[in-house]
C-alpha cells in the first residue's frame, strides 16, 4: 500500500496540486478540523458511499493516527482503487484546518 507523509501533502497542496483527500473520522473528530479541501466519509459508511469515488482518482484517506485510513484503503485498494495512507493521520498534520 502507498503511504504519504504529511510533509509532502503540504508541498502538493502548496503547489497547487489537485489534491483528492477523504477523510474518515467520525463527525464528531471532523468538527475539530479538517484538510481544507478534504471530503467527508466516515470509515463505518465507506462501502454503502464507494459510488462517490472514481476508480480512476487517486485519493489521500487520512483519519486521526493513521489506522482506520489504513483499514479504508486495505477494503478500496482490493476493489481496484488507486489509494493512499496518510502516515501519522491528522496527529500529524500540521498544515491549515477547516472547521
Amino acid at each position: 500500500m502507498k503511504t504519504i507523509t504529511p510533509e509532502e501533502v503540504l508541498n502538493k497542496l502548496d503547489a497547487n496540486e489537485d489534491l483528492h483527500i477523504v477523510d474518515v473520522r467520525e463527525n464528531e473528530e471532523v468538527a475539530n478540523g479538517i484538510i481544507p479541501g478534504a471530503s467527508h466519509i466516515p470509515l463505518g459508511q465507506i462501502p454503502e458511499r464507494m459510488e462517490e469515488l472514481n476508480k480512476e482518482t487517486p485519493y489521500i484517506f487520512v483519519c486521526h493516527a493513521g489506522g482506520r485510513s489504513f483499514s479504508a484503503c486495505s477494503y478500496l485498494e482490493g476493489l481496484g482503487y488507486d489509494v493512499t495512507n496518510l502516515e501519522g493521520g491528522m496527529s500529524a498534520w500540521e498544515g491549515e484546518l477547516e472547521f
